[in-house]
């Protein structure tokens, strides 16, 4: 069942479809000038989905301060109707995340039929080892998967595996890995044993997954281990996934580099030697900000799908952001709209011309290819796409006639205020 009237989005719509007729006509006649078919990049358009996660579909926080939304989901049900709204007004997100014990159930199949009822189904599970949970005998404090004492080991894998468990109940084919270990102090732990007590841990949970499920490993430069970190950059996950297996693979958070680090070719390096599991989309200023995808370096986006539309990759596309003083709902479809566009920007990429003056050394032109179809605007395609599949020419103007915020902050208790990440 549908969170929002369907009649509302078809209302809005009708004020806005001729515009929209004439601009993708308009953009059809431009491509086609280029020998690009219009309506072939729809259908591709359409194909393109992504996963929303659990944890940002509330708001966010810092180590200083959380503000919370009246109406904003304070549990795993209302946190699905909230991306139900999403995926209705945008058409392009109908998988979820989940992260445990943050959104654990007791009865999980249960929760599979309410999601599929309302649209959406599973992605990847993810596992939390970097806080301390009620109830559990040992701390994370020193580490997890890493940890020098073999009991937090034990009860990080248990858990992991446990995760594993509850996602084949959910429908998921994946469990992603972040774990926080690492030192702040040299000397405070060995490298190396630190790193080989992980593998340790971690081939315990790789043979505990299906068949058909992917291990995504992913690393973070630093925080909340700000001298060393265990998976610290592309370079270790992907000698960790090959040391595990087949089923191992990569996880590239945009915001998980060093400043001027070309994430683009790391996702090409990944995708050469077939380790790229997933990316998971945000966006960042000065570290791991975790700002809206695209709000402030959107060319880097378009340069990742490049290569991913180049090398015909599609690994699990999830977006990954804080939301700390906008309506996380709005961000996220503002987000999606952002990664489906750079999507349809790679898709435009004359490929043959473009090879053609990188053979000929004609690096002028190379990148006058690669920029002219990041400067088309393909904003009539993604409307286009949007109203094809049912959903709202412009999401953000329908979700706010909706009132659905309004009608939430008076029928859910107000969440906690404090200091947290989520």
């Amino acid at each position: 069942m549908a969170p929002l009237p369907q009649e509302l989005i078809e209302r809005q719509n009708q004020g806005l479809s001729a515009a929209l007729e004439e601009d993708f006509l308009a953009l059809g006649r431009t491509l086609a000038r280029r020998n690009i078919d219009i309506q072939s990049i729809l259908t591709k358009t359409l194909d393109f989905s992504l996963a929303l996660p659990s944890w940002g579909l509330g708001v966010g926080g810092t180590r200083f301060a959380r503000f919370p939304l009246p109406g904003e989901p304070t549990n795993i049900h209302e946190k699905l109707s909230d991306a139900a709204v999403i995926q209705q007004l945008g058409r392009a997100t109908p998988r979820i995340s989940l992260h445990f014990p943050w959104d654990k159930v007791s009865d999980p199949a249960a929760l599979r039929e309410e999601a599929v009822a309302q649209g959406m189904t599973f992605d990847a599970v993810n596992s939390n080892t970097f806080q301390d949970h009620p109830g559990q005998l040992a701390t994370y404090k020193h580490g997890s998967l890493s940890a020098v004492n073999a009991e937090a080991r034990t009860q990080a894998v248990a858990h992991n595996i446990e995760c594993i468990a509850l996602g084949r109940k959910l429908g998921s084919k994946a469990l992603s890995i972040w774990i926080g270990d690492g030192t702040n102090f040299p000397g405070q732990q060995s490298l190396t044993g630190a790193l080989d007590r992980y593998l340790h841990s971690a081939r315990e949970i790789y043979a505990a997954l299906p068949d058909d499920w992917q291990m995504l490993v992913e690393h973070k430069l630093y925080e909340p281990a700000f001298y060393s970190t265990v998976i610290a950059d592309w370079g270790t996950s992907i000698l960790v996934a090959q040391e595990l297996g087949a089923k191992a693979r990569c996880l590239v958070d945009i915001g998980h580099h060093a400043p001027g680090t070309n994430i683009e070719q790391v996702v090409a390096r990944l995708i050469r030697f077939g380790k790229l599991g997933g990316l998971h989309f945000n966006d960042s200023k000065y570290g791991d900000d975790d700002l809206d995808t695209g709000s402030i370096d959107p060319h880097r986006l378009f340069l990742v799908f490049n290569e991913l539309v180049e090398n015909s990759a599609r690994p699990h596309f999830m977006i990954d952001q804080s939301h700390n003083l906008t309506d996380p709902i709005e961000s996220l479809l503002v987000s999606a709209e952002a990664i489906i566009g750079s999507f349809v920007r790679a898709l435009l990429v004359d490929r043959a011309t473009l090879t053609e003056h990188q053979v000929d050394n004609d690096v002028m032109m190379a990148t006058r290819t690669l920029r002219r179809a990041y400067e088309t605007d393909v904003t009539p395609i993604l409307a286009m796409a949007r109203l094809k599949a049912g959903g709202a020419i412009d999401p953000i103007a329908a979700f706010r006639a909706s009132g659905w915020r309004a009608a939430k902050s008076q029928e859910r208790p107000l969440a906690r205020p404090g200091s947290d990440i989520v």
